[in-house]
């Protein structure tokens, strides 16, 4: 399968995962409380790069780009609609991080619907009262641990490609010169996605150096959520949970 074939199979996917929960207000409503609840998770985990010179930039575009509870449909429209062209007008190392980028939210969308259902169903009335308890709840029913690593392999390998297309000559006033024409094909939203992708990278310092100890303090922190939330003590791991919704501003 082509990348073009790639992104429009993801595209489809999500899109039909949204209309089936669109015809359910409960699951809607679900849905829209999973992402929010994961939203504000991440936004306590990394409080601290948030409030960050260096990288609060970084920060803000995985949270509200790659792990947000925004919805996407215009840029997957465009996706979808223009996917072809993307082989054409862009350089190869774009378009492969743009069959990252939706390869990723396909899987987000589906482990998010997973989520949503079990969220709906209130865990079968278990008595699951305060939203970190019944996330736990929740991860726990749907499982899939593998999963959520590839998930967030995914989301560390979209950010390594963006990281390295900072360094390569020439690009950054390729984006520039393709703003206009993007926006005349219908590419407007995803050349955006492109375009602050590359700028937050160029930011960091250290020529690649503050961005890998970005993105590997990513894949730490998530890991340990991971693991924790899969497996580990439930009484300590709500708590954790808790704490880190406090954090959020």
């Amino acid at each position: 399968m082509d990348a073009a074939d790639t992104i429009r199979n993801a595209v489809a996917q999500v899109a039909a995962l949204r209309l089936d929960a669109a015809s359910t207000p409960s699951l809607h409503a679900a849905t829209v409380a999973i992402k929010l609840f994961q939203a504000n998770r991440f936004s306590g985990t990394y409080a601290d790069f948030l409030a960050s010179a260096e990288y609060a930039g970084a920060a803000r575009f995985f949270l509200e780009d790659l792990y947000s509870d925004k919805d996407y449909s215009l840029r997957d429209q465009q996706f979808a609609r223009i996917a072809g062209a993307l082989q054409r007008l862009f350089p190869q190392q774009v378009v492969a991080t743009a069959v990252s980028l939706a390869e990723l939210h396909m899987l987000t969308e589906e482990l998010d619907r997973q989520m949503a259902a079990v969220w709906m169903a209130d865990l079968g009335g278990r008595g699951v009262f305060d939203r970190a308890s019944r996330y736990v709840a929740c991860w726990r029913s749907v499982g899939r641990e593998k999963d959520r690593y590839r998930q967030l392999k995914m989301m560390l390998n979209a950010g390594r490609e963006l990281d390295r297309h900072t360094r390569t000559p020439g690009l950054r006033l390729m984006l520039k010169m393709m703003r206009r024409p993007a926006s005349i094909i219908g590419l407007g939203s995803f050349h955006r996605l492109l375009e602050s992708g590359f700028d937050t990278f160029a930011q960091m310092s250290g020529k690649g150096a503050r961005a890998n100890e970005f993105l590997r303090t990513i894949e730490l922190r998530e890991s340990a959520w991971i693991k924790r939330l899969s497996s580990g003590d439930v009484p300590v791991c709500v708590a954790e949970l808790q704490t880190c919704l406090a954090n959020v501003r």
